[in-house]
């Protein structure tokens, strides 16, 4: 992804403390106002849902054209712990820069201004895809995690695009900022008989045969906390494994490793809830301390179609490093991770991962539609598409990852 999320711009908190608290926002999945008191709130909050509140214009700045500056101002709302925006159509590019602050809920302080990054299409279902065209996909900023907060604020500023002189861009129609709450854990199943067959940790396991590497601990859907009843039903599949795509997740680096059941419940929510998906994009999640998370749902050994590189999902796969590794190293132990699970899944279809192989393009910004193209078997994100995901820190790293995935799998 293009930029450094997590980015200050200068603001400092004590200017941020001097502006007045809009009143309570309402919510796009209650009805209730928020309760004002630190005692009220605590009762009168229910863990887990998305706000999703409209955008506003801003005043004008003198130079920038009528329209081009929308947001809101500081105001209480229900807690939440990721934070994005939205538009109405996927195909719309927002040229400009987007920026939020938020008020952490246990102490009750203000960020400074932290910038999203805005060039998100990237990571998203292929084009003419039942899922591209089902008409609930939408325009979307990444997301950030901000930990625990029940306040916000955000402006967005239409910008030249990069590269060109002209006046800048309007900004995409139906601005929406949309808060999100992880939530608890759900609930297992109803029926018993199927939870038994559904743990919540997959346990790595020795390799049966040469070139596959051991399959690592997976911690399942079901063990970070998935309401299955916000995806899709049922699964897609593509034929094979060929290559894995290697992705940050651009949500910043500010969580723990225990918070990570709850930034990818977060992620989660977003893609489905918020730009439309039927599941999350990504196929496996990897987190700074080195756990891997099960992603789209449909069996982790199996082929599952993904909606993670435009152009490229169809038999490939999905990881992305929770963070933004743009001017950050990822964590050994994230390293070793993607070379572990790499080893093992691209192995069970016959892929060496320090080998080359070729997939066609089913349309983008670097290959046209129905191109071969000669990729490597782990891969970054710009390999296939126009962007700086996973981040030049992460994807100068790539080549480590696939000397040791080699290694697991006895080559």
């Amino acid at each position: 992804m293009r930029g450094f999320l997590a980015s200050s711009t200068g603001v400092t908190c004590a200017a941020a403390l001097a502006l007045p608290l809009a009143p309570p926002a309402a919510s796009a999945t209650s009805s209730a106002p928020p309760a004002t008191s630190p005692a009220a709130r605590a009762e009168a909050y229910a863990p887990g849902g998305t706000q999703s509140l409209p955008l506003a214009p801003l005043a004008r700045d003198r130079a920038a054209p009528d329209g081009a500056q929308q947001g809101l101002h500081r105001r209480e709302v229900r807690r939440f712990s990721l934070v994005g925006v939205v538009w109405d159509s996927p195909a719309t590019e927002l040229h400009g820069r987007v920026e939020v602050r938020t008020r952490t809920a246990v102490t009750g302080t203000w960020t400074g201004w932290q910038q999203l990054e805005t060039h998100n299409a990237e990571h998203a279902a292929d084009p003419g895809s039942p899922e591209s065209t089902s008409g609930r996909a939408r325009g979307a900023t990444a997301p950030l995690w901000v930990g625990e907060s029940d306040g916000v604020e955000v402006r967005v500023r239409a910008e030249n695009p990069p590269g060109t002189a002209r006046s800048a861009s309007p900004l995409p129609t139906g601005l929406r900022l949309e808060l999100v709450d992880p939530g608890e854990s759900a609930a297992p199943p109803a029926n018993r008989a199927r939870t038994r067959t559904e743990p919540s940790v997959l346990p790595a396991r020795q390799k049966a045969k040469p070139h596959v590497g051991p399959r690592p601990s997976i911690t399942t859907r079901r063990g970070w906390g998935a309401d299955e009843k916000l995806r899709d039903q049922g699964f897609v599949y593509t034929k094979q494994v060929k290559t894995a795509f290697v992705h940050h997740s651009a949500t910043g680096n500010n969580y723990r490793c225990s918070q990570a059941p709850s930034v990818v419940r977060s992620i989660y929510r977003y893609h489905v809830n918020s730009m439309g998906w039927r599941d999350l994009g990504y196929n496996f999640l990897v987190d700074k301390c080195g756990h891997i998370y099960e992603g789209r749902a449909g069996g982790v050994s199996k082929p599952v179609l993904g909606a993670h590189t435009l152009g490229f999902n169809s038999n490939s796969m999905g990881i992305a490093v929770l963070g933004t590794y743009s001017s950050k190293k990822p964590s050994p132990a994230a390293l070793k991770a993607i070379a572990r699970l790499t080893a093992w899944k691209v192995g069970l279809y016959g892929m060496n991962p320090r080998g080359k192989t070729y997939l066609k393009s089913g349309g983008g910004n670097l290959y046209r539609k129905g191109k071969k193209v000669r990729l490597n078997v782990i891969s970054g994100h710009r390999d296939g598409f126009a962007t700086n995901c996973p981040g030049k820190k992460l994807y100068a790293k790539l080549g480590t990852a696939r000397s040791k995935a080699a290694k697991y799998q006895g080559r």
